[in-house]
């Protein structure tokens, strides 16, 4: 399975296709746009004294790409294995993965309102890495936070606040941010990042519909300047309810509020994201966990 068979969703839909996978006799699914394709597990190199999730290395295509034994990771319930193994090839923070799973089902293809967002029991607060949960009528799949789960396995590909810190003295700000986050974890990082930047004047909210219904509320206030309620948005793309390019396509078509500036902050920005980001109206696009370049472009769109 490669990305030439995938099929292409149009821009700004809120829908998104999922490559459903399982471990053991479990269901769970990635956004396609994460993954460069899937192969029969071949052979890899061991890596001495690395984490006990790691596998080790292989070379596919001349990038030589780190072994996920994602199995070991999900600690799921045991059934019967059959013993096939597959390795599903991820891109994303400019990192190439390989995710050892039991077997794949297919792509499946959704609207963001269908998955429904994981309660705080079953997501222990940030710890969790269940991004959503989609119902299908014989089955439940659990859509996974895999840079949650490379987070846990390597901490230095996720956002570090210590860069925040080595850009020296800021001044305080005060000017409004809108900030659409799903992840409880990337919420407080990049609040905290942001609040050592000198941004305090935070809006914070899970989801794309969440901060479409604010933006709203802000629209239907008649504020005679709508900046000063909201100077800028910065929005996730994966997100249940309401993705971040509907948002932005959303904030860009209507009358009142499409100068406001929105930037995308997102591990799945690459060439072929940017682009769609453009179609929609984004104002700029950062990959995650490019922290300093989002706070300079937040004073570059708020001065």
């Amino acid at each position: 399975m490669t990305r030439s068979k995938k099929i292409l969703l149009e821009i700004g839909t809120n829908e998104l296709e999922i490559i459903e996978f399982k471990v053991f006799n479990n269901h769970f699914g990635i956004n396609v746009a994460k993954v460069r394709e899937v192969i029969k597990t071949k052979n890899y190199i061991p890596v001495p004294k690395s984490h006990p999730c790691i596998k080790g290395v292989m070379t596919l295509r001349e990038h030589v790409i780190t072994v996920i034994d994602l199995v070991k990771y999900l600690e799921t319930e045991k059934v019967e294995d059959n013993g096939s193994k597959f390795f599903i090839i991820t891109h994303f923070n400019k990192i190439r993965t390989a995710f050892e799973v039991h077997s794949v089902v297919g792509i499946q293809r959704l609207s963001w309102e269908e998955i429904e967002v994981p309660d705080s029991t079953m997501n222990k607060g940030s710890e969790g890495i269940v991004s959503g949960i989609v119902k299908k009528k014989d089955r439940l799949i659990t859509i996974l936070d895999f840079e949650k789960i490379l987070s846990d396995i390597n901490p230095r590909t996720g956002i570090q606040v210590s860069d925040i810190e080595n850009m020296g003295s800021r001044l305080a700000n005060d000017k409004p941010v809108l900030i659409a986050e799903d992840s409880e974890l990337l919420s407080k990082m990049l609040k905290s990042c942001l609040n050592k930047a000198g941004y305090n004047n935070l809006k914070i909210v899970s989801n794309g519909k969440d901060a479409w219904e604010f933006l709203k509320s802000i629209k239907e206030s008649k504020s005679k300047d709508i900046k000063e309620k909201i100077a800028c948005v910065i929005t996730d793309i994966e997100m249940p309810q309401m993705d971040g390019y509907h948002l932005t396509k959303l904030i860009k078509e209507d009358v009142v509020l499409n100068t406001l500036p929105v930037i995308m902050f997102s591990s799945l920005i690459n060439d072929e994201t940017m682009e769609r980001g453009k179609k929609v109206g984004a104002d700029a696009q950062v990959g995650k966990p490019e922290i300093t370049k989002l706070v300079g472009l937040v004073d570059r769109l708020t001065n």
